[in-house]
C-alpha cells in the first residue's frame, strides 16, 4: 500500500511548540552527509513551526542529551555510532524520546550479513554472499566463491552510502579487493552480482512510498552518484506491472517488519529482467539531503520535507503512547 497525501499532514501532537534536537555529524565515513541531512531536517522542522536546536554529536560530545528542555531527538546520523544502534542504546538508557528504529533493529540492519539471514528467514530473496575470512586456505575460499559466480561485489559488512564497495569481474580480483576492504573497514563480505535495475522503496510508518528507479551514468550507484553527480536519474512509474510493484512493496514491508524497524526506513533492491526483486539492504536512517530518496518519494505523494519530518516525530510519539498502553 502507498502513502496518500493528507489534507492536514501535521499531527496535533507536533503542531505546538515542541522542542526538537536534531542530532547529526557523528564519527563515521558519512559524517559530511549526516550534517547535510541534519541541516535539511532542522530547516524543515523550523518551517513547520517547531522549536529546533541542532547538535553535532559523537561519543565524546553528548551534552545535548542532558538538556531537559528537549522533547524529542531527531536522529539524522548515518553510519557508525548513529545508525548501528550505539546512539539509540544511549538514548534508551536515558529514557529519552527519539525518532527511528531502536537499538536491536538498528544493529541488525546495519550488519549486512546478519540482515541477510533475517531476510532469508522471512522468505525475501537476497543475493548469496560469504564473509571474507583471510585465515581460510585458498582452495576453500575458491570453493566458496565458485558458488557466487564470476562477477562479484565486495563490500564492508558495516558501512553505508556504498562506502568501500567495489564490483569486480573475477574471483581473484574479489579476493584482492576484500583484503583491502578488510584492512580499511574491518569485517568484509563478498556477494554475487545481480544484474538488473536498481530500485528503492521508502517506508513511512507501516506504508510504502512510491518506488524509485535509479539510473547512473556508470551503472553503479556509488558515493559520487548518490551525492555529487547531477546526471544521476531518479525515475518514478517505471514498473508497469501493478502486481510486480505490489510484490516489491510487500517485500520492503516484510524486510522492515522482520528487522523490527519503526517510524521510517528505505529498502534497496535489484530487480532482474525476469521480475525478481533481490533485497540488498535496509537503511534505518536514510538521507535527508537534496539528493535523498526518502524525501523524493514522499514529495511524489504530496508530502513536503516538513510534512515528512513532522510525521516521523508523530510516529515517535505514537510509539511512546503504545509502549505505555
Amino acid at each position: 500500500m502507498v502513502v496518500e497525501p493528507s489534507a492536514n499532514s501535521q499531527s496535533p501532537i507536533v503542531q505546538g511548540r515542541l522542542k526538537v534536537a536534531v542530532l547529526m555529524g557523528g564519527i563515521g565515513e558519512e559524517r559530511d552527509i549526516s550534517i547535510q541531512s541534519g541541516t535539511c531536517v532542522a530547516d524543515a522542522l523550523k518551517k513547520a513551526g517547531l522549536n529546533v536546536v541542532t547538535a553535532d554529536i559523537g561519543p565524546d560530545k553528548m551534552d545535548i542529551l542532558e538538556d531537559d528542555s528537549i522533547d524529542v531527538f531527531f536522529i539524522a546520523l548515518h553510519g557508525k555510532f548513529g545508525e548501528d544502534g550505539q546512539l539509540q542504546q544511549i538514548l534508551e538508557d536515558k529514557s529519552l524520546l527519539y525518532t527511528g528504529s531502536g537499538p536491536m533493529a538498528s544493529r541488525l540492519a546495519f550488519d549486512k550479513m546478519a540482515s541477510k539471514k533475517t531476510f532469508d528467514d522471512a522468505g525475501v530473496i537476497t543475493p548469496k554472499a560469504i564473509i571474507f575470512d583471510q585465515r581460510k586456505d585458498a582452495k576453500e575460499l575458491a570453493k566458496e566463491l565458485s558458488i557466487l559466480g564470476d562477477r562479484l561485489v565486495v563490500k564492508p559488512i558495516r558501512q553505508g552510502s556504498t562506502v568501500g564497495v567495489t564490483i569486480v569481474d573475477d574471483p581473484r580480483s574479489a579476493l584482492a579487493d576484500a583484503r583491502r576492504c578488510l584492512k580499511k573497514f574491518g569485517d568484509c563480505m563478498i556477494e554475487e552480482y545481480i544484474d538488473g535495475r536498481e530500485i528503492t522503496v521508502g517506508i513511512l510508518g507501516k506504508l510504502t512510498l512510491p518506488i524509485i528507479e535509479i539510473k547512473t551514468k556508470t551503472g553503479f550507484y556509488d558515493y559520487e552518484a548518490k551525492y555529487i553527480d547531477e546526471q544521476t536519474k531518479y525515475l518514478f512509474d517505471t514498473i508497469d506491472d501493478a502486481a510486480l510493484a505490489e510484490k516489491i512493496a510487500a517485500a520492503a514491508i516484510d524486510c522492515f517488519n522482520t528487522l523490527g524497524c519503526r517510524h521510517f526506513a528505505r529498502a534497496d533492491f535489484i530487480l532482474t529482467k525476469n521480475g525478481v526483486p533481490y533485497v540488498l539492504e535496509v537503511n534505518t536512517i536514510p538521507g535527508f539531503t537534496s539528493h535523498s530518496l526518502l524525501p523524493m518519494a514522499a514529495a511524489k505523494t504530496g508530502l513536503s520535507m516538513s510534512d515528512l519530518c513532522t510525521k516521523i516525530i508523530a510516529a515517535a510519539y505514537s510509539s511512546l503512547a503504545n509502549s505505555r498502553a
